[in-house]
């Protein structure tokens, strides 16, 4: 992930964590309505241009707002949205799920044999948004500061293994490894590409803060940014020198509706044209509207988890036995089934099945609620006066917030509220504007107790950026979870080639985050995606909503 997402969110997410986030609703503003048509003989019947046709703003709702664009130091999906048009980075991904050059700027790229080596030849024809040539002297920039010791963002363990990067000529680096990095090729080469000229002046402790970020972000990629409007939008604008072809769309406008209502109502009036976020539930509404509207919906398992997380520095979370009780609480069949209309798995790791490295034999806590009060009352919990658990003096009243206008999460710590009440646990929901949500699990601030969000998860399974303890102070470990013998078993599967090898040990970690409930693990989401029936280029990434946007085109009816 770039970062997985909260985020996923994560945060995408995640998101998204990169932490997994929730985008919004998607409606057609091009669609008109046809004439009928005159009858002419067919020998003078023209034929149609099928091919890609130029022109039109394709309006993205989301209900989950940007925070910045700068991959280096966002951590939302709503961000990554943007920045996935903005900058270029040196791989991509296909379909697949394979990491590929064709999908960034690499021309070329090459390995040693014992994994600690990658040079990169990067196209030539590639430059910025305000013309100024892309080359070696960026990508070195770029990579530089997040080893910078004044680097505060919370992307610095996808490259410590770097011990230098060199400058072959204009247009090749070569990146040096400490040691083998299994995830380097798949996570570290998939960030975008800084512009040198621009910020090298910038102090890397200010960089974070800095109004590139955003004011005026200007990258590679297929579109530039134009305009965001706090609350209401962001627009960017076809980049007509991109090196890989002019986008076929002349603008991209993401609109931020927070309220779920109120997207979908937008969708359907026309005011939105794409929205990857379907909630599950209102699936079949949008499909009575559909034709109507000029919409088809796309779906697929969206490479993504949602999740209950618990700050774990309170002491009302350590004890392991306590969260394992109050995933057996949860009836997490039924979310899936009433929340979400059946269209979505329940989930026990934190990786997506569709992953090469998922694991479904770990230890699983199904919906028990009277083994869940004998575990919370073997942790010492009693019930009280009014039959909430007490401890020490203190009751077991938790605070659990979520995203707002994400209808199923809503949903969810409604649900959570009354399910949770039956084992004397007291949930008190509260729904937070997006941004804020993501400021409050900043590294440092920690302002919550608990949290319903999801992980938009990347292309390597590696769990580390999220549970390993080193992350835990400045980067994604946001719930202070810690486990030693599991941070070994990380680190080793890092320096692990032999993917066979590397599963067998990613699946022994994801046994010991099921066991310690380092999360409760909530769902694996279908993911729906509402869009014009004339839009054409488009291909279900289970992780980009935003997949090779450039190729998009609508078809003149």
């Amino acid at each position: 992930m770039k970062k997985p997402a909260w985020l996923l969110v994560s945060f995408m997410l995640v998101l998204s964590m990169f932490l997994a986030a929730c985008s919004g609703g998607s409606q057609t503003t091009q669609t008109e309505t046809e004439k009928p048509k005159e009858e002419t003989p067919a020998t003078e019947e023209k034929p149609k241009d099928e091919g890609p046709t130029q022109g039109g703003d394709l309006v993205v709702g989301s209900t989950g707002s940007p925070t910045m664009f700068n991959p280096l130091y966002s951590n939302d999906a709503s961000s990554s949205d943007i920045e996935d048009m903005l900058f270029d980075s040196l791989m991509g991904s296909d379909i697949e799920l394979n990491t590929v050059k064709e999908n960034g700027l690499a021309e070329t790229y090459e390995a040693s044999e014992d994994g600690k080596e990658f040079t990169i030849k990067i196209v030539e024809n590639a430059k910025f948004h305000d013309g100024e040539p892309l080359d070696a002297d960026d990508v070195v920039f770029t990579y530089s500061i997040p080893l910078h010791p004044d680097y505060d963002g919370v992307r610095k363990s996808y490259f410590e293994n770097i011990e230098k990067i060199e400058k072959i000529d204009q247009y090749t680096v070569k990146f040096t490894l400490k040691q083998v990095d299994a995830q380097f090729p798949v996570v570290s080469l998939g960030f975008g590409i800084l512009p040198e000229h621009i910020l090298k002046d910038v102090p890397v402790a200010e960089l974070g803060e800095n109004p590139f970020n955003t004011k005026t972000p200007i990258g590679s990629g297929p579109f530039k940014f134009e305009e965001w409007k706090d609350g209401e939008y962001v627009k960017v604008v076809a980049n007509e020198d991109y090196w890989g072809g002019r986008p076929y769309l002349d603008s991209v406008t993401y609109k931020l509706v927070p309220d779920a209502n109120a997207i979908l109502a937008q969708l359907q009036a026309g005011d939105i044209d794409y929205y990857a976020g379907v909630p599950q539930p209102d699936v079949p509404t949008v499909e009575s509207f559909a034709d109507a509207a000029g919409l088809r919906l796309e779906s697929g398992l969206a490479l993504s988890y949602t999740y209950l997380a618990f700050n774990q520095r309170d002491d009302k979370f350590k004890d392991k036995k306590v969260r394992q009780a109050i995933t057996h609480a949860i009836d997490r069949v039924a979310i899936v089934d009433n929340v979400m209309a059946g269209l979505g798995e329940v989930a026990h790791v934190p990786e997506s099945p569709l992953s090469w490295a998922y694991n479904p034999d770990v230890p699983k806590f199904e919906y028990d609620p009277e083994k869940a009060k004998k575990m919370l009352e073997e942790a010492g919990w009693k019930p009280g006066a009014d039959g909430i658990l007490e401890k020490d003096g203190k009751r077991f009243s938790v605070e659990v917030k979520t995203n707002q206008g994400n209808k199923v999460r809503e949903d969810i710590v409604v649900i959570l509220q009354q399910q949770l009440k039956e084992v004397g646990i007291e949930i008190k929901p509260q729904i937070v504007e997006f941004s804020s949500l993501i400021a409050d699990i900043d590294p440092g601030v920690w302002n919550f107790e608990a949290i319903v969000l999801g992980w938009s998860l990347g292309i390597d399974p590696d769990p580390s950026g999220i549970f390993h303890t080193k992350e835990i102070e400045q980067g994604l470990n946001f719930t202070g979870y810690s486990n030693p013998e599991l941070d070994k078993l990380m680190d080793e599967q890092l320096q692990e080639l032999d993917k066979d090898k590397r599963k067998e040990m990613i699946g022994k970690i994801q046994a010991g985050l099921a066991e310690d409930q380092a999360y409760t693990f909530l769902y694996y989401p279908k993911e729906f995606r509402a869009m014009p029936k004339n839009l054409e280029g488009y291909e279900f990434h289970p992780k980009t909503q935003l997949y090779n946007i450039h190729k998009w085109w609508l078809k003149q009816e």
